[in-house]
C-alpha cells in the first residue's frame, strides 16, 4: 500500500511539473491560432445547480487534452483530475473531445474556463460559465392601503439578491403600467432592484389587481400582487314602487332611493326642491310615502345620500294628472298596419285604372251622325239620300254605348 500510494504521488507530482511548464510557455504565447481545431461553448447555469464543459477537437493528432479553471488550475489533464474538488467528474474522454461536469455550481464558480491542446503553437479555447441567481420574493407596498377616487396612489416593488439584476413590469388588470426603476449593486456583483409607479384612481379600480412581474432569465412566474381598495361617493337611484302608470288625483305615490357607494352611504334624505314637502308626506329610511296626491303636490323631490368620500342625488318630477286621465283614450293605432292597408288600397286602383285602359283600347267603334243613318245600306246615291233623309225606316241601326 506504501509503494502504491508513493506510485500516485509520483504520477500527481509529474503531472503538476508537465503542467506548470505549460502554463509557463502558454503565459507567454496567450493567443488563438486562426483556424486551430480546438473549440468550446459558454455556459450559464442557475446557482445550485450543474454545468457542463466540453473541449472539442476537430482533427486530432494524438495532441494532450486538458481543461483549466479560471485561475489556470488544471482540472483535468486528459482523463486524470489533479484538482483536488470532486464536484468536478468527467463525463466523455476521447481524441476529439474532453467533457467535464460542475455541480453544485456556486458564484465562487464564475469565470472564463480554457481548453487547452498541446501542439505547436498550442491551442485554447475559452469557455465563459456566468452563474445565474434567482431574486427572493418580490415584495410589493402601497403608499396608502385605501384611497379615495379622483386622488393619486403610489407602489412600491423590490427584488433583491439576483445575478444578474432582474427588470420590473407593473400591470393593472389588463392594462401595462411603467414604473420608475432604480438598481443597486450589492457584493459578489448581486443586484437589489427596486421599481416605483405612480397613477390616479377612480372607482372602476376598486378591487382590482396590480402585479409587479419579476423577468429573470434564473426564474418564471415570479411577481406580486395587491389589489386596489378605491373609496368613492354614492350612486343614487329614485325607484317608483308606486302607481305603476300616471299619477293622479287621489293616489298614493311610493318612491324608494337605491343608494350604493364605497363605504356605504350613512346618510339619506328626502327633499322637496325649493318647496316644503307636503305635510302628510311620509319619510322612512330610504322610501318617500305621499298619500291622496293632488295637483298641489307638482315638484321635484330629490334623494340625497352621503358618505366619507361625498353626496351624489337623483330627482324625481311629480306631476299629478286628473282622477280620470287616460281613461277612456282611443286605443293607439298602429301606424305600420295602417300604412299597409293604404298599399293595398293604392295597388288596387293603379290594377283596375291599367285593366280599364286595357278595354277601352280594344274596344273602338264607329258611330254615325243623325243624318247619316242608313246611308250604308243605299244601292245607290239617290237612295242613300233618301235614307239618310229618314226615308228608309227599315234599316238596322248600329248602336255603341261608351262609358
Amino acid at each position: 500500500m506504501a509503494s502504491t500510494a508513493s506510485g500516485s504521488l509520483a504520477l500527481s507530482l509529474s503531472l503538476v511539473a508537465i503542467s506548470m511548464a505549460f502554463f509557463h510557455k502558454g503565459a507567454a504565447e496567450t493567443f488563438t491560432v486562426e483556424g486551430q481545431n480546438l473549440a468550446t461553448d459558454n455556459v450559464s447555469v442557475v446557482e445550485g445547480e450543474m454545468a457542463t464543459i466540453s473541449c472539442r477537437v476537430r482533427n486530432n493528432d494524438d495532441s494532450v487534452i486538458q481543461l483549466l479553471n479560471p485561475n489556470r488550475q488544471t482540472i483535468y489533464f486528459k482523463d486524470v483530475r489533479p484538482l483536488k474538488d470532486s464536484r468536478f467528474q468527467l463525463m466523455n474522454f476521447s481524441d476529439n473531445e474532453l467533457r467535464v461536469s460542475l455541480s453544485n455550481v456556486s458564484l465562487s464558480d464564475d469565470g472564463r474556463y480554457v481548453c487547452q491542446l498541446y501542439t505547436d503553437p498550442p491551442q485554447e479555447a475559452y469557455a465563459d460559465i456566468t452563474v445565474l441567481v434567482p431574486p427572493g420574493s418580490p415584495i410589493i407596498e402601497s403608499r396608502e392601503d385605501v384611497v379615495s377616487e379622483g386622488n393619486e396612489t403610489e407602489l412600491t416593488c423590490t427584488a433583491s439578491g439576483s445575478k444578474p439584476a432582474a427588470s420590473i413590469r407593473w400591470m393593472k388588470g389588463d392594462e401595462e403600467m411603467t414604473g420608475e426603476t432604480t438598481v443597486e449593486e450589492m457584493y459578489d456583483r448581486m443586484f437589489t432592484v427596486t421599481s416605483r409607479v405612480r397613477f390616479l384612481v377612480s372607482k372602476e379600480d376598486d378591487g382590482v389587481p396590480v402585479d409587479c412581474i419579476i423577468d429573470h432569465p434564473a426564474a418564471n412566474d415570479l411577481l406580486a400582487q395587491r389589489n386596489l381598495e378605491v373609496l368613492y361617493k354614492p350612486e343614487v337611484k329614485i325607484v317608483v314602487t308606486y302607481p305603476e302608470g300616471l299619477t293622479r288625483e287621489g293616489d298614493n305615490l311610493d318612491l324608494t332611493c337605491i343608494a350604493g357607494g364605497k363605504p356605504h352611504p350613512h346618510q339619506i334624505n328626502w327633499l322637496r326642491v325649493n318647496e316644503d314637502m307636503p305635510s302628510h308626506a311620509v319619510v322612512t329610511g330610504s322610501d318617500l310615502f305621499i298619500e291622496n296626491l293632488n295637483k298641489s303636490f307638482n315638484g321635484t323631490y330629490r334623494c340625497v345620500a352621503s358618505n366619507t368620500v361625498g353626496e351624489a342625488y337623483d330627482d324625481y318630477i311629480l306631476y299629478v294628472y286628473d282622477s280620470r286621465a287616460g281613461e277612456g283614450a282611443p286605443p293607439k293605432l298602429d301606424h305600420a298596419v295602417i300604412g299597409g292597408v293604404v298599399a293595398v288600397v293604392m295597388f288596387a286602383i293603379l290594377c283596375a285604372l291599367i285593366v280599364l285602359g286595357r278595354y277601352f283600347a280594344r274596344h273602338k267603334g264607329t258611330y254615325f251622325t243623325h243624318e247619316a243613318k242608313g246611308a250604308d245600306d243605299a244601292a245607290d246615291a239617290d237612295t242613300a239620300i233618301i235614307n239618310a233623309e229618314g226615308g228608309n225606316t227599315n234599316t238596322d241601326e248600329k248602336k255603341e254605348y261608351y262609358i
